[in-house]
């Protein structure tokens, strides 16, 4: 097994270099992965000009068609019987019995004055249901 002397000056240029790496947003890798797919240039063209090894771009492409698969097959729970999840379902159902009172109570002028309630009824499901 080789060890490795590590003087403090290397250290801290790995710790800089480590700090300066380019982050990638998701909808980067996003494109970079379409890019890829699309075959206009070869992987290895798109990664020198992108700035990424091979690997990266490989390890990204899985990532990819993975979600994409798990999204096909039906798979979009995503956690959704976490704790935190449940919890703002219980905040959403609260918020909508204890204000529903007081923005339904219209005056009397006909179905044109339940709009707003009607609206905001129906935000209030959407809400308990898509968290």
């Amino acid at each position: 097994m080789r060890k490795t002397a590590t003087s403090p000056g290397g250290k801290i240029a790995k710790d800089i270099k480590r700090a300066t790496r380019k982050q990638y947003s998701s909808e980067e890798k996003i494109r970079i992965v379409l890019d890829g797919l699309r075959g206009e240039d070869s992987i290895a063209e798109l990664c020198r000009r992108e700035g990424i090894s091979q690997g990266i771009y490989y390890k990204w492409s899985k990532d990819f068609m993975e979600v994409g698969k798990k999204r096909l097959a039906g798979d979009t729970a995503r956690a959704a019987n976490t704790d935190e999840v449940k919890a703002l379902r219980r905040a959403a159902k609260d918020l909508t019995s204890a204000s529903v009172g007081p923005l339904c109570e219209a005056p009397k002028e006909g179905r044109d004055a339940l709009r707003p309630c009607v609206t905001f009824l129906g935000f209030c499901w959407w809400l308990a249901n898509m968290m």
